[in-house]
């Protein structure tokens, strides 16, 4: 029964969905889950690459009322009590863009909405023992998640920053290419007025008699 608890303490509080996706230009992915009423939620959204990393999101309620609308968001987060049992969808658009797709990331944290089973299980100081322990437990598993999350956030600073510096890079790359090209051209082009400058000209008249 220890072990079930702190098994119900660690894991049992609340869960988290993740998920990277790439969504084309005028494309719209709309995500749904499941929960229950009076049921604490945030939803973490970043844009990693593409375009001026802005995208549309917006999400719904089961019976079809807007809870969140932002539009050209690079990021935000949103957190909200449901007050209806049933399927919500989120929904992320990038139908405004012509020629660049994005890739997405977002996190979808499901907030705890289990009973104080310490209490459940009986009183005195067996129930305050179980208690103790299931605080302990679960203190230590807010801190592992907190960990997970900064974690998570220096990984997609990282992966945003890189994206940022292959871009700067191809576009640096790209100049040299061109400023290369140009120096060449233009060498060729003083070696070819030079040449034109100091040829002789030809002979024009025929010979001249004695």
């Amino acid at each position: 029964m220890l072990t079930y608890l702190v098994f119900l303490a660690l894991f049992g509080a609340s869960s988290s969905i993740e998920m990277t996706f790439t969504l084309q230009e005028h494309e719209v992915q709309c995500f749904h889950e499941v929960l229950k009423k009076d049921q604490k939620f945030s939803l973490e959204y970043q844009v990693i690459s593409g375009g001026h990393f802005d995208i549309d999101c917006n999400m719904m309620s089961p019976n079809s009322k807007t809870l969140y609308k932002e539009t050209r968001k690079q990021y935000d987060t949103f957190h909200h009590r449901t007050v209806e049992a049933g399927e919500y969808t989120f929904c992320f658009s990038n139908e405004f863009s012509t020629f660049a797709h994005k890739t997405v990331y977002f996190d979808l944290d499901l907030g705890d909405d289990s009973t104080d089973i310490g209490a459940e299980e009986g009183d005195g100081a067996h129930a305050t023992a179980l208690t103790q322990l299931e605080s302990s437990a679960y203190a230590i598993h807010e801190s592992l998640r907190l960990v997970v999350d900064y974690q998570n956030h220096h990984r997609l600073k990282e992966r945003i920053g890189r994206e940022i510096a292959e871009y700067l890079c191809e576009r640096v790359q790209n100049w040299s290419i061109g400023q290369t090209v140009l120096i060449v051209v233009v060498a060729f082009g003083q070696v070819f007025m030079l040449r034109k400058l100091f040829d002789k000209p030809a002979n024009r008249g025929g010979k001249v008699g004695i």
